[in-house]
């Protein structure tokens, strides 16, 4: 089935979660993956978030139980994401033309403007997280809000939107994705982030504006690099997931 092969390739793609690929990797598996990246995260969401549990637990700081939460994320995820947003920050600050700004983003290393881009978010990100998790149930907030953060990638692979170059991951999932699953997937997510939202005691339009201002941020930065690079890469789209990251987790964070 594409959806069980889309899910252990979104799962090999996405997590550390050594997992059998696919025996053929196509546009049909990688639409699948892209639509069923929320779930596949779902298991690391857990750990990640029981690990800041435990940590508040015990008694540490929120501030720390959320670096706990932060860098248990990174190492699940081979920090893939971040990676993504230092690159493509450094790639689209750099104000260059396409060609130029995409070898800066295949360089190696990161520049000064990509650092900057990793600690906000990783700041931002690991005290909210720790904030949330203090709460009632913040804990399945904070599981619940990683996982709607992957809902990015099906925006990225929107039908209409290229890939900037013909080999990576862009190329793979780009153009994949109707609009309708998309749509689709973003109500499940927003209907599971407000629930999440009101369990941890938040009142209902805060998630609601969560998820619609993840999605605008999510957006403009996909409309910035489709202008600049032509199109998205691997990169790109991890830079979406970090981006909607920490607009969730911010915003969760509130009241």
């Amino acid at each position: 089935m594409s959806v069980f092969a889309g899910f252990r390739l979104a799962v090999g793609l996405l997590t550390i979660v050594p997992v059998r690929p696919p025996e053929e990797i196509g546009r049909t598996q990688a639409r699948a993956a892209m639509l069923v990246a929320p779930l596949a995260v779902l298991p690391l969401a857990l750990v990640v978030a029981g690990i800041g549990w435990a940590g508040v637990w015990l008694g540490l700081p929120s501030a720390l139980a959320g670096v706990l939460v932060v860098a248990a994320l990174a190492f699940g995820t081979r920090a893939m994401h971040l990676d993504g947003l230092a690159d493509v920050t450094d790639g689209l600050g750099s104000g260059k033309d396409a060609s130029a700004a995409a070898a800066i983003m295949k360089r190696g290393d990161v520049g000064p403007m990509g650092v900057v881009a990793l600690v906000l978010a990783l700041a931002a990100q690991a005290l909210a997280a720790g904030a949330v998790i203090e709460r009632p149930f913040g804990w399945l907030q904070v599981v619940v809000l990683l996982c709607v953060s992957r809902g990015a990638l099906a925006l990225g692979c929107l039908r209409g939107v290229p890939a900037a170059r013909p080999d990576g991951l862009g190329a793979l999932v780009a153009d994949s994705v109707p609009p309708v699953a998309a749509v689709s997937s973003w109500i499940v997510l927003a209907l599971a982030a407000v629930g999440t939202g009101l369990l941890a005691g938040q009142d209902w339009w805060l998630p609601v504006a969560g998820v619609l201002l993840a999605l605008a941020a999510a957006w403009w930065l996909l409309a910035r690099a489709v202008a600049r690079l032509g199109g998205i890469t691997g990169d790109v789209l991890g830079a979406l997931v970090e981006v909607s990251a920490s607009v969730l987790l911010v915003v969760a964070a509130i009241g």
